[in-house]
């Protein structure tokens, strides 16, 4: 495993982390979620691979999720080896001070530790004004409840609004950006991640393999997964005709290297700059896939051939407005 430092923090985490929303009760937010046992499985099996990054949310299965982790992370690793990061927005109050400040304390009782090394807001909230929660956040900073702060999917200038307001204030800046981005999906390049560049914010993308369809030559899956996440057909199915044509590039270079597709995938985010990619396993062989995508090497000349066909996509990820209140899953094909 290769390591990287994560913005201006003295944050060290490993080049893949591993996302969390695969794990937590069936049924309480995804059908196709990892029970306790096995989700322990897969994170003693990412700990064994030296990953030391770990992100999930509050919303993630009921906060399930959390509590399966925590408690995986206390048999496996020590707490200051683990870096962890949670999130709030999808929840009572969204942002607010009183939300912020009650969230935190849950996530950190599900999780069983006393501190979250990153807290991260699941979106913009267009309800709270903004200096209110950078307020807010900043205090959790100051309190030692959280170490560094992180924004997730939104637009450049809302982002770049929140930076100002921190700067202006003199609160905690945000040091990392959980944004939506892979092969398949690249509309933060036009704005938001060169402002993340400017203010030397650390990308750990989500969805780096695009919902599994960076993984494999045909559309559709026959996993549990793929017949049932509507999460994953909502962000990407529209597209399904372009996209294609990059997925069929991504094979050749895979037989041109002899590996997998995903470790073309994983090796273009990091290629692109990205320091964490945030790799979701329903199987530990997944995230040994992923790993393997550390021996690969892409070209400038790759990154060109991947790169030639992409064509504008729908927003995916950043929202307009406030979704209805206990709204959890974004983005979904109805």
């Amino acid at each position: 495993m290769q390591y990287t430092k994560l913005g201006n923090t003295d944050i060290e985490v490993s080049k893949l982390c591993l996302g969390c929303m695969s794990f937590g009760k069936a049924g309480t937010m995804h059908g196709w979620t990892l029970d306790e046992a096995d989700s322990e499985a897969v994170i003693k099996h990412a700990i064994d691979l030296g990953i030391n990054f770990f992100d999930t949310a509050n919303c993630y299965s009921a906060g399930t999720s959390e509590e399966y982790l925590g408690k995986a992370l206390k048999k496996y690793i020590p707490r200051e080896k683990a870096v962890i990061a949670s999130k709030v927005y999808f929840n009572e109050g969204r942002l607010s001070k009183a939300a912020i400040d009650r969230e935190i304390d849950g996530t950190l009782k599900r999780l069983g530790t006393d501190y979250l090394d990153i807290y991260i807001i699941h979106r913009y909230d267009y309800d709270t004004p903004i200096e209110e929660t950078m307020e807010a956040l900043d205090g959790l900073v100051k309190s030692g409840k959280v170490r560094a702060i992180g924004a997730s999917a939104m637009y450049g200038y809302q982002f770049y609004n929140m930076q100002l307001a921190a700067k202006e204030n003199g609160f905690t800046p945000f040091s990392v950006m959980e944004n939506h981005y892979n092969l398949l999906y690249r509309e933060d390049e036009r704005e938001l991640i060169p402002i993340c560049r400017q203010m030397n914010v650390s990308l750990m993308p989500y969805s780096p393999l695009a919902g599994g369809h960076l993984a494999r030559t045909t559309w559709k899956s026959d996993t549990l997964r793929g017949k049932t996440d509507n999460v994953v057909k909502g962000k990407y199915d529209r597209t399904e005709q372009q996209d294609m044509h990059i997925v069929h590039r991504a094979a050749e270079l895979a037989e041109k290297y002899g590996c997998k597709i995903s470790h073309i995938a994983v090796a273009w985010e990091w290629k692109k700059g990205v320091a964490a990619p945030i790799v979701g396993a329903t199987k530990s062989k997944y995230l040994d896939d992923a790993a393997g995508a550390l021996d690969i090497a892409l070209t400038d000349e790759d990154m060109a051939y991947l790169e030639e066909l992409y064509v504008p996509h729908p927003i995916v990820g950043a929202i307009d407005k406030n979704p209805p209140q206990g709204t959890i899953l974004v983005d979904e094909k109805k």
